[in-house]
């Protein structure tokens, strides 16, 4: 097992390289709204905000991955209608948008929101992800929260067994009902994890 390092935060270097991985994992769920891919990663790359990430990387520095956390003030991926239309035009921004907000989930003041964690695939399995984790309960302590919170899709089993194994409990699912066909999921659990 391999050591990693995590800590807030990347550099703009680093920008591309995340929008490439984030797309990676969660490009089924947002391709039919946010595709094709080569628009949707620009898009990505302008709005990543470094201020809502933690980056687990080796001990070359090499980036491993990334969980996103939302909060009040903004979430690793948050463009709003401006950015979009920069990418996507008017009439393009105006509908993803409208579909996306189908998927968000409020913050809350109870709970520490995790938006969002991805592992470079060849390093998966070498407790990146759990590295990621303790990071992310680690800072909601410090930002005075009891509770870590998330939300896995139906389609990613070997999320939630991460996130079972790690203490998470579930407490509500949501169905997408029709939009299963736009997403490419069925439902999305919301699981809660003391900190």
């Amino acid at each position: 097992m391999t050591a990693h390092r995590v800590s807030a935060g990347f550099t703009p270097a680093e920008r591309a390289e995340i929008a490439e991985l984030y797309w990676q994992a969660f490009g089924d769920k947002l391709g039919r709204i946010m595709g094709p891919a080569p628009r949707a990663l620009r898009f990505i790359e302008d709005v990543l905000d470094p201020a809502h990430a933690l980056v687990a990387r080796d001990r070359q520095g090499a980036l491993q991955g990334v969980v996103g956390f939302k909060t009040y003030h903004g979430a690793l991926v948050a463009g709003g209608w401006r950015e979009m239309a920069r990418h996507y035009g008017w009439l393009g921004s105006t509908w993803r948008i409208g579909l996306l907000a189908l998927l968000e989930r409020d913050v809350e003041n109870e709970r520490f929101l995790l938006d969002g964690i991805f592992v470079r695939p060849a390093a998966r399995g070498q407790g990146v992800g759990r590295a990621l984790l303790e990071a992310t309960y680690a800072e909601a302590a410090q930002r005075g929260y009891k509770e870590v919170r998330l939300d896995v899709v139906d389609s990613n089993p070997r999320a939630r067994a991460l996130y079972e194994r790690e203490g998470f409990v579930a407490l509500d699912v949501h169905h997408l009902g029709p939009l299963r066909h736009v997403f490419g999921f069925n439902s999305a659990t919301t699981m809660v994890r003391q900190v």
